[in-house]
């Protein structure tokens, strides 16, 4: 109930104006955004790869209905990638990309044509696009785009959410040689026709598409932050017989950061899921939604500044 609490306030412009004017929340959105500007995330990029931890950088600012802000996140993108080629940070870092911040709500063409260019800068620096998932109702849309790029652009990454009833399915469909696979559990509000919403239920499906990919031919990227979800990982790798480099695990910048060194550590592959810019709030707010020490955090910097 929490959960589904929190993921309807990140769509509350009430909520919305109480989080971003409160005095004690800049502390606390710090600890899960970069920074908003390039050149913080140019910096926390080279902190975390210079530790030997890879970086895949969101550049916030989603579901926008105005074509003009959609070309002007095509541009800033186009922007960061060129940074990263030119510091050679293109074989550590790539870039994760919301369609809706680029046009998806005016039709598959214009998403499609804008995601063009930014895998072909990707291509530039060296590097690799993957396009988020976001609400259910936009995952086939968001599929067919990534079939379509990939027809150019192979390397380009998809994602599977758990939470949903086909996640299964489409972890197999996309299970093929060649194919980027990010698995998390999901952080949008979504009916229960079409989406698991108990915590345990979410968690099973996790875990069996987990192993669809870990066995398939692809290269399964493993978005979370549960102990338990970690071992399974480690233990579907020994039993596939995956190399440390056939596969990686991801988490969110400012969550469990000493695990995330641990594991890279120890030779895993370890992706750190880095968001920057001016429009935080609804990403702010899933991250509260997903883990209830999120929001611990959160409330305990509340009364500390009250």
């Amino acid at each position: 109930m929490l959960r589904q609490a929190l993921l309807v306030a990140s769509r509350s412009g009430g909520a919305r104006k109480v989080v971003e004017t409160a005095p004690f929340t800049g502390d606390v959105v710090r600890r899960f955004i970069a920074g908003e500007t390039i050149e913080d995330a140019a910096r926390v990029t080279g902190d975390l790869t210079s530790e030997g931890l890879l970086v895949s950088l969101d550049v916030l600012g989603e579901d926008t209905h105005d074509k003009g802000h959609a070309e002007a996140n095509v541009q800033h993108y186009v922007e960061l990638l060129e940074r990263l080629g030119a510091a050679s940070l293109g074989t550590r870092a790539e870039v994760s990309v919301k369609l809706s911040a680029i046009g998806q709500t005016f039709g598959e063409d214009l998403a499609l044509e804008n995601a063009r260019r930014i895998c072909a800068a990707a291509r530039s620096a060296s590097t690799t696009v993957t396009l988020d998932m976001e609400e259910h109702t936009t995952v086939d849309s968001t599929l067919r785009i990534v079939h379509e790029l990939r027809h150019d652009f192979p390397d380009v990454g998809a994602v599977v959410q758990a939470y949903l009833r086909r996640a299964e399915e489409h972890s197999a469909e996309l299970a093929y040689e060649g194919s980027r696979v990010r698995l998390c559990k999901g952080a949008y509000a979504a009916p229960t026709a079409v989406a698991f919403t108990d915590k345990e239920e979410i968690n099973k499906s996790y875990v069996r598409c987990m192993k669809v990919l870990m066995a398939g031919k692809g290269y399964p990227m493993l978005a979370t932050h549960d102990p338990r979800l970690i071992d399974i990982a480690g233990a579907l790798a020994v039993l596939n017989e995956r190399d440390a480099d056939t596969f990686e695990y991801q988490m969110l910048y400012g969550i469990r950061p000493q695990e995330q060194r641990r594991l890279a550590a120890h030779g895993a592959q370890v992706r750190v899921y880095v968001a920057y810019g001016r429009e935080w709030y609804e990403y702010f707010m899933r991250r509260l939604a997903e883990r209830p020490a999120n929001l611990r955090f959160f409330m305990r910097s509340l009364v500390g500044r009250s």
